[in-house]
């Protein structure tokens, strides 16, 4: 073999391996969950936690309503049990996913799963997402508005027009990751059916229990009263 192609596949093919390195640092490189909320996967009186196909189904005393839940990126999944707990323990059950790579763009249609379960019968399906998680998950409500009642946006926007789907968004005043800009440009994309609630002296990561973010603004409110408020205001959005 003619010793300038041999040099040439040697090259590649260390690319190739370079490339491939990267991408398992990337995903490997992720906000692991505070290990309190281990003490969740077991469940309370009212909520029993159940391990599905792509993550956690929590399955309350409600019957109704059913939220889906898309995590932010490279932030485990486990992370947002806190809150969706004590949502499905006051009638909303939740499904939250397990996204590839703790990326929600790897698994922008894994609500498909759920819905098209035959295990499940809501009246209503919500759908909602934590920063990145929250730009897939209203790209998916877009998609299915058919099947889908109304989104959640934790600290997110969305990029496409939902044009009458009624639409929730939570962030907090303190939040220095989300994109305000981005984010008050969008506002065309929601108007039409948006209830926007602000939580004073909330941040990015409080909706979750995975520390601190970088770039992120100090919460001067604990992580319980940023989940309680956005728990209370999810649960009028509702019903």
């Amino acid at each position: 073999m003619n010793k300038k192609i041999k040099m040439a596949l040697y090259i590649i093919l260390a690319l190739i391996i370079f490339v491939g390195c990267i991408s398992i640092w990337y995903v490997n490189d992720y906000s692991h969950a505070d290990p309190s909320v281990n003490a969740y996967l077991n469940g309370t009186e009212n909520v029993s936690v159940e391990k599905v196909e792509n993550g956690l189904f929590l399955d309350g005393p409600g019957n109704d309503s059913a939220l889906i839940f898309y995590p932010g990126a490279k932030i485990e999944y486990t992370s947002y049990l806190p809150l969706f707990m004590d949502l499905a323990n006051d009638g909303v059950d939740c499904f939250i996913v397990e996204m590839p790579g703790n990326l929600a763009f790897l698994g922008g249609n894994s609500a498909d799963s759920i819905i098209g379960n035959g295990n499940y019968s809501y009246d209503e399906w919500y759908i909602s997402g934590h920063s990145l998680g929250g730009v897939m998950a209203s790209s998916y409500a877009v998609t299915h508005k058919d099947e889908i009642n109304g989104l959640i946006l934790l600290a997110s926007y969305p990029v496409d027009d939902l044009g009458n789907m009624p639409v929730l968004s939570i962030y907090g005043s303190n939040d220095e990751t989300l994109n305000k800009e981005t984010y008050d440009e969008s506002r065309r994309l929601m108007d039409n059916n948006l209830t926007e609630y602000v939580i004073n002296g909330g941040n990015h990561a409080q909706f979750g229990a995975y520390g601190i973010q970088s770039g992120d603004g100090i919460a001067s409110i604990s992580p319980e009263d940023q989940r309680e408020q956005t728990e209370n205001a999810i649960l009028d959005f509702i019903y």
